[in-house]
């Protein structure tokens, strides 16, 4: 299969765009020159378009097996590839969870049959993710485990932690973690603040994150382990993180767009489209991940995918499930309210979404250079549209951002050198 993508414009390290063509054969990178005249298969003309490596999310709920209703590995990478995701990895809260040879054997031949992207699965951190047995790290890791995590559980017991760290290391594989002490959760349903009281709502507190975090990076530090933080949400957690870093302790950091974009107060009535575990903090912590991704003290951003049914989400904001949808609107939303109003570049903003997960984990993605996998997104900056839920290519809608207007959509999406999903507009 050969691919030629005319006329695209690649972006330099310094924020320039050089117009160029790049010659694509069995899925590798194989020329980058400002003329590429050979024949080829498909040809793609990207005038006036940006044309970018694949964007990689390491946060990603794609429920199935288990939660079939709520997505699939086939819609989800399908979504992932509209939003120009080509590299994911699957959280493993799933039924069966993958925390057995067997349960990845088996979710690693779905993804093989249905996966539209590359899909890195997760294994658990405790068998069926209760925190007390730890799964066989070694034989997951040899069966293509991407890292460990109890997503959506903390690890309550810091002796389980501090287990699981030193035999993490001692693979050169990271803990990945959903951090909250249980004990401080108060069945909260929404951030402890000026919302909740305004609602009569249980809250959710800031240190019931913060003080996790606090505790694994020196649990980390005493494994001498990779820690990585999901979806951070409060300046405490932040302070830590950051602490941490400039104490030499291995911690990284995600961020959410949500967390990036929306705090209590944008919250409208009690709509369970803006319910998401961590919830939506205050502003003060909004304002707090914004400089922290900013300065280095958060690392990258991923979605929190996060897919549930109109019919759970129905229910009263108190009983619907935590979480929202982030494959599709993710670029549009960050560039055009970060972007394009000069508060980080569209480097940095391509990084985050590149360069920077792929380093953290150690990935051969996020990079388009002679060589590279072709892993491609073509970025039409110039394109305005409302997000619309009902158009949404996963099968979840529950999105806070409906009716939002975007500039600077993904056009076209490239994995491994075939196209994974092209607007319907756009043609070879």
């Amino acid at each position: 299969m050969s691919m030629i993508i005319k006329n695209g414009r690649l972006l330099t390290n310094t924020g320039e765009l050089v117009e160029q063509d790049i010659l694509i054969e069995n899925g590798i990178v194989k020329e980058i020159a400002s003329s590429i005249q050979e024949e080829a298969q498909e040809i793609i003309d990207a005038k006036g378009k940006i044309v970018s490596p694949g964007f990689i999310d390491v946060h990603v709920h794609l429920r199935e097996p288990g939660g079939e209703k709520k997505e699939t590995i086939a819609t989800g990478t399908m979504a992932a590839a509209r939003g120009g995701f080509t590299t994911i990895a699957n959280m493993p809260n799933t039924r069966p969870v993958p925390d057995t040879v067997e349960h990845l054997h088996n979710l690693n031949e779905k993804i093989k049959e249905t996966a539209n992207v590359h899909v890195l699965p997760y294994a658990s951190i405790t068998i069926r993710q209760l925190g007390q047995e730890l799964t066989d790290f070694k034989a997951l890791k040899e069966l293509g485990a991407f890292a460990f995590t109890d997503d959506g559980v903390g690890v309550q017991e810091a002796g389980k932690m501090l287990e699981a760290m030193k035999l993490a290391a001692s693979l050169d594989m990271a803990i990945v973690a959903h951090c909250e002490d249980n004990s401080l959760i108060n069945k909260g349903c929404v951030h402890e603040g000026e919302y909740s009281k305004a609602n009569g709502l249980n809250g959710i507190p800031s240190v019931c994150e913060s003080v996790q975090i606090a505790r694994d990076v020196l649990l980390a530090e005493a494994a001498d382990c990779h820690y990585h933080v999901c979806h951070i949400s409060t300046k405490e957690s932040v302070r830590v993180v950051r602490d941490a870093k400039k104490a030499g302790i291995k911690v990284t950091a995600e961020v959410s767009p949500h967390h990036l974009l929306l705090c209590e107060h944008d919250i409208v009535g009690k709509d369970t489209n803006y319910k998401m575990n961590p919830p939506l903090r205050g502003k003060a912590d909004r304002d707090a991940l914004i400089e922290g991704l900013l300065d280095g003290t958060i690392d990258f951003i991923a979605t929190d995918h996060a897919p549930h049914t109109a019919e759970e989400k129905a229910q009263p904001i108190e009983k619907a499930p935590f979480g929202i949808v982030g494959l599709e609107t993710a670029f549009p939303l960050l560039y055009t309210h970060f972007v394009k109003t000069g508060k980080m570049t569209l480097v940095e903003l391509i990084n985050y979404l590149t360069k920077k997960p792929a380093d953290t984990f150690k990935l051969a993605a996020g990079t388009l250079e002679v060589g590279a996998r072709a892993d491609i997104v073509i970025l039409d900056l110039e394109e305005k549209e409302k997000i619309n839920s009902d158009s949404f290519l996963s099968k979840g809608r529950n999105t806070p951002f409906a009716g939002w207007e975007c500039q600077g959509w993904p056009i076209a999406t490239i994995v491994k050198g075939k196209i994974a999903w092209r607007k319907e507009s756009v043609h070879a």
